[in-house]
C-alpha cells in the first residue's frame, strides 16, 4: 500500500460531527501553526523590498511595500489544509484581496495561469481562476498581528481553498503564463491543482513524507 493510500485509511481523532464537513479527508486538525518552508527564512530591507507583477500582461508593474498597505485592506476569516495531514480551522489573515489588487494596479492579464515567485527562488503554479476568488488574499498579518518572519512576512499569498504550498511565502513576484507550468513541489511530485478535498496530494507516486511529520516541526 502507498503512503496516499496509508494516509486516507488512517484513523484521526474525532472532530465534532458540526464541523467534520470542513475537514478533508486524511487531514488532522491542530490548533498549532507548524512552520514548514524550504531553504533559510530571508532577511529584507524594506527601503528596497518589491514586488514585481509581469509575463503575458498589458504592462509591467513593480510595487513599493507603501503601494500594497495603500491598497483597500480586508480580513478573511477561513480554514487551510497543509499536505503534510494538519489543517486548521477559523484562520484571520489580513491584507489586500486579490481581486482589489489586481483593480488597483490596472494590469490586463492575458495568461489564463500564474506562477508566484517567492525567496528563496520558490515557485507555485496556479490557474488565475484559482486567485480570483474573494477569500483570495495578499496577507501581511495573521490574527491581527504582523505576519511572523517564519510564516511569510512581510507578504504571503493565502489560497485557503487548495493546500498551504500553495499560498506562496515571501512573495516577490506574480507572472501571468498562458500555459500551466509545474512550480517547485509540482516539479518535485506535488499534484499539479492540489484540491484538499480531492486529496490532490501527489502528481504520482506518493513522495516520502512521515504522516507526522508537521508534528516535529517548529510552530506557532
Amino acid at each position: 500500500m502507498n503512503k496516499a493510500d496509508r494516509i486516507k485509511q488512517m484513523k484521526v481523532p474525532a472532530v465534532d460531527p458540526a464541523l467534520a464537513k470542513r475537514l478533508p479527508p486524511g487531514q488532522v486538525l491542530t490548533e498549532r501553526f507548524p512552520i514548514l518552508h524550504e531553504g533559510e527564512v530571508p532577511e529584507y530591507d524594506m527601503k528596497t523590498w518589491t514586488l514585481r507583477v509581469f509575463g503575458e500582461v498589458d504592462r509591467e508593474v513593480t510595487l513599493s511595500y507603501e503601494d500594497i498597505l495603500a491598497m483597500p485592506q480586508k480580513t478573511v476569516t477561513r480554514d487551510i489544509h497543509c499536505v503534510t495531514r494538519w489543517s486548521r480551522f477559523d484562520n484571520a489573515f489580513t491584507g489586500v484581496g486579490f481581486r482589489d489588487f489586481m483593480k488597483a494596479i490596472g494590469v490586463v492579464p492575458h495568461g489564463s495561469y500564474v506562477m508566484l515567485h517567492g525567496d528563496h527562488d520558490y515557485t507555485a503554479n496556479l490557474a488565475l481562476s484559482d486567485l480570483d476568488r474573494d477569500d483570495v488574499l495578499l496577507a501581511h498579518s495573521f490574527e491581527g498581528e504582523r505576519l511572523t518572519n517564519k510564516h511569510g512576512w512581510p507578504l504571503r499569498l493565502v489560497v485557503p481553498h487548495l493546500y498551504f504550498w500553495k499560498s506562496v511565502k515571501w512573495l516577490r513576484g506574480i507572472e501571468f503564463i498562458s500555459e500551466n507550468k509545474p512550480g517547485f513541489w509540482e516539479q518535485n511530485g506535488f499534484h499539479i491543482n492540489g484540491d484538499p478535498f480531492r486529496e490532490e496530494r501527489f502528481s504520482g507516486e506518493a513522495l516520502p513524507i512521515p504522516e507526522d511529520e508537521w508534528e516535529r516541526k517548529e510552530f506557532d
